[in-house]
């Protein structure tokens, strides 16, 4: 009877492990597009309504899902006290958003990148930079919508096989 509930409980905590597995693999084109959205707001605000910066962060940021949503306001509130400016306040927001996230690096260096000229630079030259970002976001996208078509329905397959294979070995 003991053995049974170990394997079961072995068993469970694979599944889960599995397809919390697949649950990162599938959020991460998610918050891509989200993000790619979020940018497309930003560079409205921008351009067309000629918002400051700290200013347009808290317009953007208050409809947003989390994490984003923290890190869009986080620097905005950081920009208004005025201690900072815009690259060390989105480069603080940056490495924070890069834990709570699943992001890889090459996402992350784009929007560093990216912060690196925010605030820098005439509408039309802002506006530029947007579009390169966007256009890389569209290929991280594309990268992760192809691994989260290869991989999400073996994360899930490998977390019950991994527990099935315990199981068979421990009795």
């Amino acid at each position: 009877m003991m053995s049974w509930l170990g394997a079961i409980a072995i068993l469970s905590a694979t599944t889960i492990f599995g397809f919390e597995w697949a649950k990162r693999v599938r959020e991460r084109p998610k918050k891509l597009r989200e993000l790619k959205v979020t940018l497309q707001a930003l560079e409205a605000e921008i351009m067309y309504g000629s918002t400051p910066l700290h200013e347009a962060f808290l317009h953007i940021g208050r409809p947003l899902k989390e994490p984003l949503s923290t890190f869009f306001l986080t620097i905005s509130d950081r920009l208004a006290e005025g201690e900072l400016s815009v690259q060390e306040a989105w480069d603080i927001q940056l490495a924070v958003l890069a834990k709570e996230t699943s992001f890889k690096m090459g996402e992350i260096e784009v929007l560093r990148q990216f912060g690196a000229t925010l605030g820098r630079h005439d509408k039309e030259h802002q506006q530029k930079q947007i579009q390169l970002t966007l256009a890389h976001l569209n290929r991280e996208e594309k990268e992760a919508r192809d691994i989260q078509e290869r991989y999400e329905k073996m994360c899930k397959s490998l977390g019950v096989l991994m527990g099935l294979l315990i199981v068979i070995l421990l009795m």
